[in-house]
């Protein structure tokens, strides 16, 4: 979690409950406005797909068959 997202929580939590309920509600129209949808990937998603890309590279991949389903 990065410092602005803590200040974001830190001041969400200073507010009143039905006022934290209208700024999660301005927050999704913005990720909406973003990214409506939901195809854009966060700094994270993209470290966790290079890796798992890379990994595929390196190591391959296991074949459906070779895998014990029982």
């Amino acid at each position: 979690m990065n410092a602005t997202t803590k200040k974001v929580i830190s001041l969400m939590e200073i507010l009143p409950e039905s006022e934290q309920n209208f700024a999660l509600e301005f927050i999704k129209k913005l990720v909406l406005a973003w990214d409506p949808d939901y195809t854009k990937l966060t700094p994270s998603e993209k470290e966790t797909l290079a890796e798992a890309e890379k990994d595929i590279i390196e190591n391959g991949t296991i074949s459906h068959d070779s895998i014990n389903w029982d």
